[in-house]
């Protein structure tokens, strides 16, 4: 098998010094180790997310904080509103539907973003709306929301504003405390480059206030019982004791970089990324390049190419690993991530291997085309 090259959005690689964190011998969860790595990782988590608001780490996936902002804020009937641009505003609208909220959804076509405008009508015609619910990175179709545009629309009023930051937090600016937004939740295996089984959530002030009103059930994802853990700087329930040292890790390397060089050399990635697709001259970016992702690349093949057969031929002749469409794109897209611990070399493997398999396939004369657009990228920034 040859060397693998995962670029997908999620999971993403994990550098050495992060994976043998996880190496360490187990310790006491209730011990003064593990105590110690999660308040230190929990401190260094609101640097990340740019809060000063509370931080809860949850051991699950980034959906397990998904419910965990539902339950804890909301009642039975309440109305709030849900932006659908892929699968996981989809899923956020599922998880809202299945607590008996009353759900609203803003839906676009795939590749499209949400407009203010449209954001600023649908609260205006439903005035009792106590949340709203927006994917920042919506890693499915490779469209990121303006949160700068839409989040001061949703707190002209009194209204809970919660962030799915999943893909995007730590890869794309996020500052939750500027931005004002109430509730950011995020994962780890993603920009955090760190392995899956954490998931986190920050909580406003009036995010509080909500959770006092709130009779939605919830015992796992008690933020309250959760809160009075972590004063003793320890979790409700048992951990993934090794992700959590391994998080801390992995915080302390981003922010050694800094967030802002971190933001910078997504956005090269990115760009790089679609600079090299655009090239080719026989594939289609999927979103709009004004919602362009800096952390997934959504791909339309021409239609005699199929995208899991080009997947699978540059997963075995190169070991590139790409991930496919979901939902309505599954079978029409391939996705190319560009997250986390990824450099410009392997975004180059990428493309080169791109190139030859897509002359395999029968389209000819594509050799460096990519790859050359995507250094002048690289060259330029």
């Amino acid at each position: 098998m040859p060397k693998m090259y995962l670029m997908i959005p999620g999971p993403t690689p994990v550098p050495n010094d992060v994976l043998r964190e996880m190496a360490r011998e187990m310790v006491n969860h209730r011990g003064q180790e593990f105590s110690k790595a999660l308040l230190e990782s929990t401190e260094l988590l609101k640097k990340v997310f740019q809060t000063n608001n509370d931080v809860f780490i949850f051991t699950s996936s980034g959906t397990g904080a998904m419910e965990a902002s539902i339950v804890n804020f909301f009642s039975p009937g309440d109305k709030v509103i849900v932006g659908v641009c892929g699968v996981f505003g989809e899923r956020y609208a599922k998880i809202c539907n299945a607590f008996g909220l009353n759900v609203v959804s803003i839906k676009t076509p795939a590749g499209k973003g949400i407009e203010p405008e449209e954001l600023e009508k649908v609260i205006k015609e439903n005035p009792d709306v106590k949340g709203v619910f927006l994917t920042h990175n919506e890693t499915s179709t490779g469209v990121t929301l303006n949160l700068r545009e839409l989040a001061p629309i949703v707190k002209e009023k009194d209204i809970l504003l919660i962030v799915d930051a999943i893909s995007s937090l730590g890869a794309i600016d996020l500052p939750t405390d500027a931005l004002n937004i109430d509730v950011v939740v995020t994962a780890s295996q993603k920009a955090l480059e760190t392995p899956p089984g954490l998931s986190m959530m920050s909580v406003s002030p009036l995010a509080w206030e909500y959770y006092e009103r709130a009779k939605l059930p919830r015992f796992y994802w008690d933020i309250k019982m959760a809160k009075k853990f972590l004063e003793e700087g320890a979790t409700p329930f048992t951990p993934a004791v090794s992700q959590v040292f391994a998080l801390r890790k992995a915080l302390e390397n981003i922010l050694s970089r800094g967030l802002e060089n971190n933001f910078k050399r997504h956005k090269i990635l990115g760009s790089a990324v679609r600079a090299g697709v655009k090239a080719l001259g026989v594939l289609n970016l999927l979103a709009d390049e004004k919602f362009a992702s800096d952390t997934v690349t959504a791909v339309v093949p021409p239609s005699n190419v199929n995208p899991d057969e080009l997947r699978k031929k540059l997963r075995q002749e190169f070991g590139v690993v790409l991930a496919g469409g979901q939902g309505e794109l599954k079978g029409k897209i391939f996705r190319i991530g560009h997250v986390g611990y990824v450099e410009p070399t392997d975004v180059l493997v990428t493309l080169s291997s791109l190139e030859i398999v897509l002359e395999k396939m029968g389209y000819d004369g594509l050799r460096g085309k990519a790859v050359e657009s995507a250094e002048k990228v690289f060259l330029n920034s």
